[in-house]
């Protein structure tokens, strides 16, 4: 039988805050989206800096001058512990495609067939599993995360890019 490995409890996010002045006029699927994946991600997840304190976590998620930017701090830290800047450019087609379906299936669920709505809704959890592994692989060695908590990081991503 496989040695039974605990999960560290403070290697978690307590606390997620995303810059106002990074959020474009959103449509309304846009944030439900946003507060749904805040929620979830709150609820359940798997978040830890692998050269850094221990957590627990909190999260401040900006973008600047076309570049997402995570501060990381612990729970008492008023500034971060760790800030990663990531590129947008290797998320620009996913980010794109994404977008494209969610469209296509926020109209289609208004008068298509339920074959149609489940094809794009496959379609549109496929390029959201590729962001999600795209953003864990441009955070490999930094930090370590499940896969639920990278996919509603990647929807935040998505939330902070669309402008409408």
């Amino acid at each position: 039988m496989p040695e039974r490995t605990e999960v560290d409890p403070s290697a978690r996010l307590i606390e997620v805050n995303i810059d106002e002045a990074s959020m474009g006029a959103n449509a309304l699927e846009v944030e439900h989206e946003r507060r749904v994946a805040i929620f979830d991600l709150l609820e359940e997840n798997a978040f830890e800096l692998i050269a850094g304190p221990a957590g627990p976590y909190k999260l401040d998620i900006a973008m600047i001058e076309q570049k997402l930017v995570l501060a990381v701090r612990t729970n008492g830290a008023a500034e971060a512990d760790a800030t990663f800047i990531l590129s947008l450019n290797p998320f620009r087609r996913v980010v794109k495609d994404y977008f494209l379906i969610c469209e296509s299936y926020f109209e289609a669920i208004k008068t298509a067939p339920p074959s149609r709505i489940e094809a794009l809704d496959m379609a549109r959890r496929a390029l959201h599993d590729d962001g999600s592994q795209l953003l864990q692989e441009r955070l490999e060695g930094k930090v370590r995360m499940d896969t639920a908590t990278s996919r509603r990081l990647f929807t935040l991503l998505c939330a902070l890019h669309w402008r409408g």
